[in-house]
Order: structure tokens, then sequence, then C-alpha cells
């Protein structure tokens, strides 16, 4: 990939879409073709056609996806896989007929089967059953991955994959839909604000995850447009995990918030342990530079600078 190229980041509004903007302008990428949602609907194929025949990409990074948390994920499972699913056949099927030089796919690492061994290798994919959950979603993210791989042995191109683990930065603190990261920012955030005494949080505390700054995604992704041709996918975290309840008094201390925690036991806890085998990255020379903590710090910093007042809610 040379600095001339033209490059079309699909979901460059979205928390992993916005940093990989960032940081592909902040490293001298001066051809970044970017479009609203009211601009380019990503589900209308011959919308993409013509978006594609007028732009012609050299690379494409698909980071466009409906996302959302375990409750949206379990509450609309149909939204989740048919409109995932439209938004990558169209953009990936787009470019591969408009001969884009290079896609990358980002998926997720809720297309591991839930009861993976762990740290997950990307040998672990179909081996097993999905969360429930998510399932929906994980469908969706494995027929992106197919696609890309089906393209790269039937005509050559150079599609490939990158399974992040859990994100986080500075979007989407909604509580009915973000993940728990951001949620519990906000929930802490709120309760100090308000005086309350106690937050709730779903689950029993002790499932364990793995969470990577968007900052250090945006970097990875880089890295691999730059380093990486293969079709096989390859995981990008940070290799440690925490348990959700360390994760909630992390976030308490960094948000300032001494109250009670109280677990809703009554709610999901998900997939028991998510950690990510990032041995593949980091043998090729990629690792990331934000600690958790910092990460923390920083989302919570750009929360209270830029998010508008939220609605009432109960903590």
């Amino acid at each position: 990939m040379e600095k001339r190229d033209k490059i079309f980041v699909a979901g460059h509004g979205g928390l992993a879409g916005s940093a990989i903007v960032r940081v592909l302008q902040t490293e001298g990428f001066t051809k970044i073709v970017t479009r609203e949602r009211g601009q380019l609907d990503l589900r209308n194929e011959a919308a993409v056609a013509e978006f594609y025949a007028e732009e012609n990409p050299d690379v494409v990074v698909l980071a466009a996806a409906k996302v959302g948390g375990i409750q949206a994920n379990n509450d609309y499972p149909t939204e989740f896989l048919l409109e995932n699913l439209r938004i990558q056949n169209i953009v990936i099927g787009g470019a591969q007929e408009s001969g884009t030089r290079k896609l990358l796919f980002l998926a997720s690492s809720c297309v591991y089967p839930r009861l993976a061994s762990q740290p997950i290798s990307e040998t672990a994919l179909l081996a097993g059953q999905l969360d429930p959950a998510n399932e929906a979603y994980a469908v969706a993210k494995i027929a992106g991955i197919k696609l890309c791989q089906a393209c790269a042995r039937e005509y050559g191109s150079n599609f490939i994959s990158a399974v992040p683990t859990n994100l986080y930065g500075t979007h989407h603190f909604d509580l009915a839909s973000s993940h728990v990261l951001p949620a519990l920012i906000r929930k802490a955030h709120e309760a100090k604000t308000s005086g309350a005494r106690e937050i709730v949080v779903w689950g029993s505390g002790e499932q364990r995850r793995e969470f990577l700054h968007a900052e250090d995604l945006a970097q990875a992704c880089l890295f691999l447009l730059l380093n990486y041709d293969s079709p096989e996918i390859i995981n990008v975290g940070r290799g440690e995990d925490i348990s959700i309840r360390e994760l909630a008094e992390l976030v308490c201390d960094v948000v300032g918030f001494d109250g009670e925690l109280a677990w809703d036991r009554g709610k999901p806890d998900g997939t028991p342990r998510k950690l990510l085998d990032v041995s593949k990255i980091r043998s090729l020379g990629w690792q990331p530079k934000i600690p958790l903590r910092e990460g923390i710090a920083r989302t919570y910093e750009w929360l209270r600078e830029n998010a508008t007042p939220f609605c009432a809610v109960s903590v």
C-alpha cells in the first residue's frame, strides 16, 4: 500500500472506523474516501456499485457493521444477521467486481466457539458451538471471512480478515446497546454525578474479557495493510484478560466513584472467557501500546469533555 493510494474506509463514523481514519491521516495518507450513511447506504447494491465505479478505490477497509452489546444481540438476531450480511456481501462483492487491489475486513472475536481453548487461536474458527447470545452476529462475521477467503481462492484477490478483541474508545456509551466497558464508564460517571451509592452490573462478574483501545486497533490495521497478505484470519488483541468484576472496580477507581457494585445474576454472563492468542501478529512485529488503565482514563476524559448530557437512567 502506498501513500498515494485511494483508501475507502467504510464505517468511518464508528469506533473502529474513525480511529482508522485518524491513524491514516497521521501517517500521511491523503486520499481517504468516506461517505456518511445519508450519502451512501452500504445495504444498497446499486448505490455501492455506482460508488465503486466513480471512486475506484485502491484499498477498502470494511469497518462498517451493525453492532451492539449482549442484550441487543440477543433481542434482535434477525436484524444483526441480515444487515451485516447485506453490508458485507455488497461491499466485499463490489470491491471484487471493481478490481480493488486490497481489502481489510474487520471481523469479531465472537466468531470463535463459546468454549474454545484459551487463549483462542485462529485455528478455533468453526471448531465448536457459538455463544447463543450473539450467534446471529457471529454467523454474519464468519460469512464475511469466508467471502474474503473465497475471493482470494477463486480470483487471487488480496482480501484479508482481522479478528479484533473487545474494543473501547471515544464512541457509543448507550446503555441499551453498547459493550460492557463503555457501559460501565457511563454508569460509574452517572452514579458519581448523581450521588448514587450503587451501580448494577450484569452477570456474576466472574467472566473474563480482553480489551483493546481503538487507537491500537487502528495501528494494527495499518500494520496489516502494509505487511499482511494472507487470506487466513489473524487475531488482534492485547493478549491479556481481566474479570468483569476487576474491570468494574478499575473503572470505578478511574472515574472516582466510591460506591458499591451490585451484581444482577439474572442477566447473562455470555462466554465464560474470551482471550485471543495474538502470537501470530506479535511474530510479525506488531504489539499494542495503550495499557488498559490509561485507555480507560483517556476514554473517560473524552466522555467528560465531549459527550452531550445523558438521559436519566437507573443506576
